[in-house]
């Protein structure tokens, strides 16, 4: 027998519905960072580029800076794919695939403003915490603007690809 059920996905204003039978294996790509610091920015280049043609059995979700207002997909998701500026030493443009537990995390801030997604995960509900892996791309410029740094440009052909890859190995 096959059951079906309606996910309802609210975020930030906007409303999916999801028809699943059976219960399928929940991913989620989020693109992290702050638009308005040049390359910080990049996780939400990554999936806007991403939502042109998402990659099949993946939710895309541009999070941004709001990791709060993220909690319920973070809830939702089986598996998480984090995409973000890294600084690990690198050349810019450099990208980095990382477990959760690779990412040094401090328990405490001073604002809700820099709440990470692995401590935002400690305020959901969950038992067992999703399987995260983050793709992070060493930045050129974390300073004001809009646009990204070159390097940073460069690295986003390669950045989606290695998404769409992570995806369908954790498909399958």
């Amino acid at each position: 027998m096959t059951t079906a059920m309606n996910i309802i996905i609210r975020f930030m204003g906007m409303t999916t519905i999801m028809r699943t039978r059976n219960r399928r294996l929940r991913i989620l790509v989020a693109g992290l960072g702050n638009l308005l610091l040049r390359d910080d920015g990049v996780g939400v280049h990554a999936v806007r580029a991403l939502q042109q043609d998402p990659p099949p059995g993946a939710l895309i979700a541009e999070v941004g800076t709001a990791v709060l207002c993220a909690l319920h997909l973070f809830e939702w998701a089986d598996k998480i794919l984090a995409i973000d500026a890294i600084q690990a030493g690198g050349s810019p443009g450099t990208v980095y695939a990382l477990e959760a537990g690779d990412v040094d995390q401090p328990e405490v801030h001073a604002s809700l403003h820099e709440l990470s997604l692995i401590n935002a995960l400690r305020m959901t509900a969950r038992k067992a915490p999703p399987e995260i892996a983050i793709l992070g791309v060493e930045p050129g410029s974390i300073d004001y603007g809009l646009e990204l740094s070159p390097a940073v440009i460069s690295a986003l052909p390669q950045l989606t690809a290695t998404t769409r890859a992570m995806v369908d190995r954790w498909r399958k």
